[in-house]
Formats: C-alpha cells, structure tokens, sequence
C-alpha cells in the first residue's frame, strides 16, 4: 500500500527520476523556461522551488544542500547570483506551468515551464488590462459639450496672454 506517498514516479527508478529532475532543474535553471510533459513539469516544479526558497539564503551550507541536488556548479552559482536576487521578495511560486498542444508521437500532455519573474510578457498583458475600463451605455459626454468648449476657449485665451509677455521680454533683452 501506498499511505501518504505522494510522488509521481513518472515510471522510472528512484535514481533514474533524482538524475532526470535534477538535469531538468539544471535546464530550468539556465535558460528559464523548458518545454516537457506536463507531468514531468509537475514534478519538476516540486522539486526546484525548495532550491529557490534555498538560494534565497546565501550560506555555505544552503549552496552545498543545493549542489547536492543540481550536482552542477554553473547552475548552483546562477541559481544563487542572478535568480536569488530576483525572487528575493516574492514568498513562492517561482515558476509557471502553462500547457501546450498533445505531442504529434504519443499524444501525451505538454507544458511550458518557467520561472515567473523572467517572463516580461505576462508583467506586460496584466498592466494593460488593469488600465482598461469597460464602459456601457451612452457616454455623458453630449449633454456637456457646450460647457467643455467654452472651457478650451478660456484655457486657449489664458496661454495666448501668457505667451504674449514672453516675446515682450526676449525684444527688451535684445535691447529693441
């Protein structure tokens, strides 16, 4: 029976599965964003943000926990240098899942994953729909055109005396 263990063996051995996410994190790690099947994204996503929630703390001994799972030491320092300072603020979470098209061979479910705070197309799509507003029925605006016109006439009126005494004094500076 199988009480409490919750592990997607994903149909390999126990070592075969620690090499296999440990490359996969080595990937994840270095070019940010891996396309694979969604449940070894799922897996994946268990097993590297732990090393992320580690990197957060730079110490000797959270850098060789890391190294003994990435087992890579280009990937343990970016991991610490670059993506640690970037999720320093962000409490978990780390990476993204977003599924694709089956695989044309097998069929089987495929994901993108990466790492949220490297993806600039997301930070973008949900600034321009925070500015949007959704407006119905008429605008408000005809009944108040009348009031809004005269306004710009003033407005204009006020800019054109101002810049009148402007070109007055650049003749006086002049000395014409």
């Amino acid at each position: 029976m199988r009480h409490g263990k919750k592990v997607n063996h994903l149909g390999r051995t126990d070592s075969h599965r620690k090499a296999m996410l440990a490359n996969m994190a080595s990937s994840l790690i270095k070019h940010k964003r891996i396309s694979t099947t969604l449940a070894k994204a799922k897996a994946l996503r268990m097993y590297v943000e732990p090393l992320i929630t580690k990197s957060k703390t730079d110490t000797t001994h959270s850098r060789r926990i890391v190294f003994g799972y990435l087992q890579d030491k280009e990937t343990v320092t970016e991991l610490f240098r670059d993506i640690a300072a970037k999720v320093a603020n962000r409490p978990g979470g780390y990476t993204r899942i977003i599924k694709l098209n089956n695989r044309l061979g097998d069929n089987a479910e495929m994901a993108l994953i990466e790492l949220v705070d490297y993806n600039e197309v997301y930070g973008k799509e949900a600034d321009s729909a925070e500015k949007k507003t959704t407006r119905r029925g008429r605008s408000k605006a005809k009944k108040t055109d009348a009031p809004v016109a005269a306004k710009t006439e003033e407005v204009k009126a006020d800019e054109v005396v101002e810049e009148a005494p402007a070109a007055e004094e650049a003749k006086e500076d002049k000395g014409e």
